[in-house]
């Protein structure tokens, strides 16, 4: 019948008007808005992936293996009481960034801005100087979150091959920064994956030969033997990052980046308010409390990095990488990587298989530094899948 024929009965018009309604709103084809709405990079895209580890022993993540005494942790808890989580947190940290300016070395005249990890760091340095057209340069391979985050945030990325060791390719790279005059270069000291340090030198001529923002990331500061944070000032360009997910507070999710207060007033305008929550705060000011048990953690697995390391060297067929960094990347026989991956998983270690990255780390593999029996565990399972 023809929907007039209702029209004079109320509840009956209002039951077919309903019904029209819904005809005239049947789900469409979401793909068709997906690619309406979407914008096309953000389709072309991966999101990032993270292994479900199983029950293999975790050494694919540069994770601190140590927890802390129970002691520790009673008095952690016994903290956290006393936080009010019917209260928004501090916006500026002001305690936290106390406690880390002390922690880090920060220069006093420097500026401090904190990131719910480093990655919100890097985003939020994105966001502040986007503009059509303006590059991200980094040499590569490095931290896969800046050219992730360059393409989110719509700015173009730029990589330059590092050298055969790994090191930079100091004239490719500053013809780069001639060419491409990037908004943000990001140089990872020490690197990701590779675990080298960039020369110093090299890194200081590239932050004369930028206009824009040169950002050091230290994320593995802790492992290392240098560092650029004491330099702040010297260039009105260069800011570091640092993260607490190293030296064993990756459940924190804190990141912090140092520099200039006028160039940090401008990042923290893309801050969203309150990112540092409340158990956030209370817990990583207890840990800055407690330094020493952190600094003894970091201490040890230096020690067994370069235990770790002898070990790799004295396998046959290996080309294992110097590190100064919590992790050791080393290359297998030619197309052996996948392989000696599946072994390892199949044996009950999960680490990280680089070779699927291709191009300078074809056949790569990267360990990270786990307790002396998580290590010894790796060294067996590593010789039984070679």
């Amino acid at each position: 019948m023809a929907k007039d024929v209702f029209l004079e009965f109320p509840f009956v018009s209002f039951v077919v008007e309903m019904g029209f309604r819904s005809l005239n709103r049947m789900p469409r084809d979401s793909r068709e808005d997906i690619e309406h709405w979407v914008r096309p990079e953000i389709r072309a895209l991966t999101a990032y992936h993270v292994p479900d580890p199983g029950q293999c022993i975790k050494l694919d993540a540069m994770e601190n293996p140590y927890g802390w005494p129970d002691e520790l942790v009673d008095a952690w808890l016994e903290r956290l009481r006393g936080v009010p989580l019917n209260r928004y947190p501090d916006p500026t940290a002001r305690r936290l960034r106390d406690s880390l300016r002390a922690a880090m070395e920060v220069p006093a005249d420097m500026g401090i801005l904190l990131g719910n990890g480093s990655d919100e760091l890097i985003q939020m340095i994105a966001q502040t100087v986007t503009a059509p057209g303006r590059a991200i340069l980094a040499p590569e391979p490095s931290f896969v979150m800046y050219r992730l985050i360059a393409q989110v945030t719509g700015m173009r990325f730029v990589s330059v091959p590092l050298g055969d060791d790994f090191g930079l390719d100091l004239d490719a790279m500053l013809e780069a920064i001639e060419r491409e005059q990037p908004a943000v270069v990001f140089l990872a000291y020490p690197n990701n994956p590779t675990g080298n340090l960039f020369d110093a030198a090299a890194v200081r001529r590239i932050l004369a030969a930028a206009s824009g923002l040169v950002i050091v990331d230290e994320a593995y500061a802790a492992f290392a033997a240098d560092s650029f944070m004491g330099t702040l000032g010297s260039h009105s360009n260069l800011l570091v990052l640092r993260t607490l997910s190293k030296t064993g507070l990756a459940g924190l999710r804190l990141g912090l980046l140092a520099g200039p207060p006028a160039w940090l007033n401008e990042i923290d305008k893309t801050r969203l308010p309150y990112n540092i929550g409340v158990l956030n705060q209370a817990s990583a000011e207890f840990a800055l409390e407690h330094r020493s048990v952190l600094d003894a953690q970091t201490a040890r697995i230096r020690a067994d990095r370069a235990t770790l390391f002898a070990a790799l060297v004295a396998l046959p067929g290996l080309q294992v990488y110097p590190s100064e960094a919590n992790f050791i990347l080393f290359r297998t026989p030619a197309g052996r990587a996948d392989t000696v991956f599946a072994g390892l998983r199949e044996r009950g270690v999960l680490i990280k298989n680089l070779n699927a990255v291709g191009g300078a780390l074809h056949d790569c593999l990267r360990v990270t530094v786990g307790t002396p029996a998580e290590n010894a565990a790796f060294l067996a399972a590593l010789r039984a899948s070679l």
